[in-house]
């Protein structure tokens, strides 16, 4: 585990709980198209899907059974679905790439690896190459502008100017 300095350690929690708003909004989006174009599935079924996506965009596995058996009995439509996802939601993939770029920093600070995440979403074509990864003061003014056109509520927090410098 890497070593953290007092405001990595209050930092990195902060960053997440960002990540996750990221996710809720794509979540929602997810739902949104997935009522039109799965109108024949349940609406749990639809929102298992938004999940599934998500986090295989993300590089999570959900370990309960259900989630397992439900990833194994949708694995072509998971992946339809993530192949088009650049397509679907274009205006997005800045606070995807931001998100993703964001998660794998965190990531590194706790001693776990990411890449593959992002490895995963360039062969997408939905990480934006030539975007620099955002400062976290940047990232979460972006995250609050976003959640709160979504009706998500994204309580201001005070990054430090000495917080933008985390370890890459």
């Amino acid at each position: 585990m890497t070593a953290e300095t007092p405001s990595h350690s209050r930092l990195v929690p902060v960053l997440q709980e960002g990540i996750r708003v990221i996710q809720m909004i794509l979540f929602k989006e997810l739902r949104r198209l997935y009522q039109e174009k799965y109108a024949d599935k349940e609406t749990m079924e639809r929102s298992m899907l938004a999940g599934a996506v998500i986090n295989a965009l993300f590089g999570v596995e959900n370990p309960e059974d259900k989630f397992q058996r439900f990833n194994r009995d949708n694995t072509a439509i998971i992946e339809q679905e993530l192949f088009g996802f650049g397509a679907q939601f274009p205006n997005l993939l800045p606070y995807m790439t931001d998100a993703l770029r964001v998660q794998a920093l965190c990531d590194h600070q706790l001693g776990d690896d990411s890449t593959p995440a992002l490895k995963q979403a360039d062969e997408l074509g939905i990480l934006i190459l030539d975007r620099d990864v955002p400062l976290p003061s940047v990232f979460m003014t972006r995250v609050r502008v976003l959640g709160e056109q979504y009706g998500l509520t994204v309580a201001p927090v005070q990054v430090a100017p000495e917080d933008d410098n985390l370890p890459q």
